[in-house]
């Protein structure tokens, strides 16, 4: 039996996710297929078959054995975007060490942090990765990070970039040296583990206080993340998979890493920024490599919409069939944009919401369900989901309130690393008589019970008594022909309580201006009301995000009322 919220899945089942997502395919005529098509912003290219990568895998857990990592141990891998940060997942996972995988691009005390509360005594890195041109320090981060971690007794270095960088005697390894050992044989058992026994550490990007370890497990998460996949992108064997984002997100970690695998599939990885050297770098990608399915968020979407169609349609990307859209609603006009000029009006745009915590896709369409521009449309088969009032009642179509998701999943998260009273705080309180997840959204239905994610609940803004969410205010100026992205706050007013503050990126081409202000505010006046106006619009070049897409609110905040910024390490630039 399970205690409530603390639910278990598949008991007393036993699994390797590393069995399915490599070992059992080599046994196939798999084996010579194509797991991984990698490209590096340099132009450098690399193929892995399911043969080499189970090679790889092997190898790479033969050295952390050798690096006195047992089961149950954590390692923390911070890495750039190569086939190496999959190998060491992989890896970890075969020989049962949880890994804590940190985005490449995390500050040194964010990383610091992730280390001490994962104790993990190994770090995987690498000197450096390419990001526009540029060498991003991914080693001299460590070095910081490892000084405020006595934790840790080794760290491997995968060489990139091969700029010249500090290796400490006894404590950094060249991963290329240590592959090249005999320890490094490409035979390596893979560890039995239990259904319930941890497999990765994610931490959430969160904008204040302790980061949030979130916990899953072999078993439940492989069961869903590959089911979800193969449901709603239809893979087949002859398909080419992009899932565009980091394999350091649980993006990444769900849909480049695992899942795919388990499906036998072949994904593309691509190392470095969308519009590097030119806006048309994604789509020469798609042509060049015959992608079929791309999923990526909606703020890569916008920002490529932004220098126009021209760039695309230099391509032939006639080989898509479906495309996908993750991280945060998107609003209608990318929507639109993505699924006319990229999609050629003959691509169904797989619209997910889910989030770390869950593992894998909740509210999604399936490539035959009808769809609606902005919203994810139901639940994935299986799911129970609800927008309720504070009380707990399912709310009418049209009224906002919060999403719950009523019955336990397999991929749930188990609880928070070291901290299960705020598991239980977090995501269990507030619905505890009913024992529902609170996903800490607001939502709305429609009459057809599709669902419209709005934005977070503390991304709601109050004006003279009106509840008006973040994510409309922001579709509206976006669908403003100039406008390319917005992000909107509230700040303090006297009279009304708050007041509505929004900053726009503008198209390439335009250029702001008290007139352009003007003509933005009568059309949200027309587009969502009156009430909807801003007080001011600022242009800028650029939004404070997290690395995985969302607009950082309290930068906002802060910066407009010109107060301190507080802790920016969760920001991508």
């Amino acid at each position: 039996m399970s205690a409530i919220p603390f639910y278990k899945w598949f008991v007393g089942g036993k699994t390797n996710i590393a069995l399915n997502a490599v070992d059992r395919h080599v046994k196939t005529w798999r084996r010579n297929k194509l797991a991984i098509i990698w490209e590096g912003e340099n132009g450098e290219k690399r193929t892995y078959s399911y043969w080499r990568l189970y090679q790889e895998v092997n190898k790479f857990a033969n050295v952390l054995r050798s690096m006195g990592v047992r089961k149950g141990d954590t390692v923390t891998i911070y890495m750039g975007r190569t086939p190496e940060i999959v190998i060491a997942m992989l890896a970890c996972a075969k020989i049962g060490a949880p890994h804590s995988v940190v985005y490449g691009g995390f500050s040194d005390q964010a990383l610091a942090d992730r280390i001490a509360d994962a104790k993990s005594k190994v770090v995987v890195t690498s000197d450096g990765s390419w990001l526009r041109g540029k060498i991003v320090p991914l080693k001299n981060v460590v070095d910081e990070a490892v000084q405020r971690s006595p934790v840790v007794q080794s760290v491997i270095v995968y060489k990139r970039t091969g700029q010249e960088i500090n290796m400490e005697q006894g404590r950094d390894y060249w991963w290329h040296e240590l592959m090249a050992l005999p320890i490094a044989s490409n035979k390596c058992e893979t560890e039995v583990m239990d259904a319930e026994d941890p497999l990765f550490i994610l931490y959430t990007s969160g904008t204040t206080g302790k980061p949030k370890g979130i916990l899953h497990t072999h078993g439940g998460y492989q069961v869903y993340t590959s089911t979800t996949l193969e449901w709603v992108f239809d893979l087949k064997d002859e398909d080419r998979w992009w899932c565009a984002a980091d394999p350091g997100w649980i993006t990444g970690h769900s849909y480049i890493v695992y899942a795919p695998l388990i499906l036998g599939a072949t994904s593309f990885i691509y190392e470095g920024a969308p519009t590097y050297p030119y806006p048309d770098r994604w789509w020469r990608l798609v042509e060049e490599y015959g992608i079929t399915v791309l999923y990526t968020a909606p703020t890569a979407i916008r920002g490529l919409m932004r220098f126009g169609d021209a760039w695309p349609a230099r391509h032939d990307l006639s080989s898509l069939r479906l495309l996908g859209s993750v991280g945060e609603p998107i609003n209608p006009e990318a929507w639109k944009w993505f699924y006319k000029v990229i999609g050629g009006e003959r691509c169904p745009i797989m619209d997910t919401w889910w989030q770390t915590e869950t593992g894998g896709f909740v509210i999604t369409p399936l490539p035959s369900v009808p769809l609606k521009p902005g919203s994810a449309t139901r639940p994935f088969p299986g799911q129970v989901v609800d927008v309720v009032d504070e009380h707990g009642n399912s709310c009418e179509a049209g009224v906002e309130g919060k999403l719950v998701i009523k019955r336990p999943w397999p991929s749930m998260l188990r609880t928070v690393w070291g901290d299960p009273d705020r598991y239980i705080k977090q995501y269990w309180t507030d619905y505890a008589q009913q024992g529902w997840y609170l996903a800490g959204d607001s939502a709305r239905k429609d009459a057809d019970g599709y669902i419209w994610v709005i934005g977070r609940i503390d991304d709601v803004i109050k004006v003279s008594g009106y509840r008006l969410g973040t994510a409309e205010i922001e579709s509206g100026l976006v669908s403003y022909r100039d406008v390319a992205e917005a992000a909107v706050i509230a700040v303090p007013d006297e009279l009304k309580g708050s007041v509505i503050y929004a900053y726009c990126i503008l198209n390439a081409g335009s250029t702001g201006s008290d007139e352009l202000e003007k003509a933005i505010k009568k059309h949200i006046r027309e587009e969502v009301g009156p009430i909807a106006v801003p007080e001011k619009i600022e242009f800028v070049t650029t939004l404070p995000k997290t690395r995985s897409g969302k607009i950082m609110r309290r930068v906002l905040k802060a910066r407009a009322q010109g107060l301190p910024e507080g802790d920016l390490s969760t920001l991508e630039d």
